[in-house]
């Protein structure tokens, strides 16, 4: 089988063997659970409990708040304890309804599993699968946080060719999308079949970097007798996850900062999110759990967890068997694109996907000198951008030179900070230029 790929990107010490042998492992969490009403790109939710109630867990305790946005389940049951701002990940304090967890788990009553043989199955119209995926709460659970069910409905659903499952994870260290894909392939497969019904052209891709030839062969087994699903195995390099080298890399199509995935007939979704579409759809259960990696060199028990949405990560780390020493460095995602953060009392929400802990030997603490000119960072730029001259007039607030050589393409994957021998912050600086001029856009 060809390795598929991309220009650009590199190849940083990946660090999964830490956890990606463990079976994954579920979290009953203890005291209280924190739901931010902002868990998803678009209008934040809208609380439909208050405080005192007693909620079960799978209750709707916050409704979409527009038609971009998605509503919240509670994770456990318990008492509303309050509705009030409450720090997140980005270090934002956000909205946020909290619940007491009383440790009965107590749940709603779900109707009857139903499977792809059923009459259910059979009569449902695409409106009513929609539906359900709305109703579920699932949003893109790889860290974008677009809600599923707009992402599914394009202006032409009858112009979409291919709905690809991005089984890269390039990110170093996370391996929860691996574990799923070892222990849920038939929900995962599930899920994409669904997807697929969606859409009467499109063809599915589950695209696998090379670096996990355990899924390969098993998601190509499962799906032998699938003939509109395609298993194929890209090479491993950082950042091939990232949406638009991984369009490139499946099916040779490309697009810029300006387009949609959709423009060019593809659909992009990832593993939590594909198998949470299919326990939507087929046993209507709403987005509760969501796995997070917890490892780093910090962590006793490196493995990843089923965690109750909600969940604060001092919990996790808990879980994880603590600290074996104490962390320098804790990033809430991945090492490449995660957010730092300082205080470890923030909620587990539907776009967290790994908790890394690392010590003095794991993190640079080198102070960024002059640029050398070497040209590495051209060189690795998957968005085929000059990092060094972007860098340049961010700094310089030149923004007209900025969105003329491309700025606005910088995908923000940190290969060039990561390859920069003079370490210069220049994703940092990149971002924040990025920012500035995507939030003038919206005025």
């Amino acid at each position: 089988m060809a390795r598929l790929t991309f220009s650009g990107g590199i190849h940083p010490y990946d660090g999964k063997d830490m956890s990606k042998s463990k079976p994954i492992k579920d979290v009953d969490p203890k005291g209280e659970l924190v739901y931010p009403l902002s868990q998803h790109i678009g209008a934040p939710a809208k609380p439909v409990v208050a405080k005192g109630d007693h909620v079960l867990a799978g209750q709707l305790i916050a409704e979409a708040g527009g038609f971009v946005s998605a509503p919240i389940y509670a994770s456990v049951s318990g008492i509303v304890k309050n509705i009030e701002p409450r720090r997140v990940v980005t270090g934002d304090n956000v909205m946020s309804i909290v619940i007491e967890n009383d440790g009965a788990y107590e749940e709603v009553e779900w109707p009857a599993a139903i499977d792809f043989d059923s009459e259910e199955y059979a009569s449902m119209t695409r409106e009513e699968k929609l539906e359900r995926i709305r109703k579920a709460g699932i949003v893109g659970m790889g860290g974008a946080g677009f809600p599923t069910a707009v992402k599914l409905s394009p202006k032409e659903p009858e112009k979409m060719e291919y709905v690809i499952v991005n089984c890269a994870e390039c990110e170093p260290y996370l391996t929860s999308d691996y574990r799923k894909m070892l222990e849920e392939p038939e929900r995962l497969i599930g899920g994409l079949k669904i997807a697929l019904s969606l859409f009467d052209n499109a063809r599915g891709i589950l695209a696998v970097e090379d670096n996990k030839p355990d899924c390969i062969t098993r998601l190509k087994h499962l799906t032998k007798d699938e003939t509109k699903i395609t298993v194929k195995a890209l090479k491993t390099k950082y950042p091939q996850g990232s949406e638009r080298q991984l369009i490139f890399a499946a099916t040779g199509r490309a697009i810029n900062s300006s387009m949609l995935p959709a423009d060019v007939g593809c659909i992009v979704n990832n593993v939590d999110t594909v198998i949470s579409i299919y326990n939507a759809v087929m046993e209507q259960k709403p987005l509760m759990y969501r796995i997070v990696t917890v490892t780093g060199d910090a962590i006793a028990d490196p493995r990843n967890f089923r965690v109750r949405i909600g969940t604060l990560y001092e919990g996790l780390v808990e879980e994880a068997g603590g600290f074996k020493e104490p962390p320098v460095k804790i990033i809430s995602g991945g090492p490449m694109m995660g957010f730092g953060i300082f205080d470890l009392k923030v909620p587990t929400t539907k776009t967290s996907s790994a908790l890394l802990c690392m010590t003095k030997d794991d993190v640079s603490a080198m102070e960024p000198s002059a640029c050398i000119n070497c040209g590495k960072c051209v060189e690795v730029c998957p968005g085929r951008v000059v990092p060094k001259k972007l860098a340049e007039y961010a700094e310089h607030y030149d923004e007209e030179a900025f969105v003329k050589n491309n700025g606005m393409e910088c995908c923000e994957c940190g290969c060039c900070s990561y390859i920069c021998p003079a370490k210069r912050p220049l994703t940092q600086t990149i971002k924040s230029m990025r920012r500035m001029q995507l939030a003038k856009k919206k005025k």
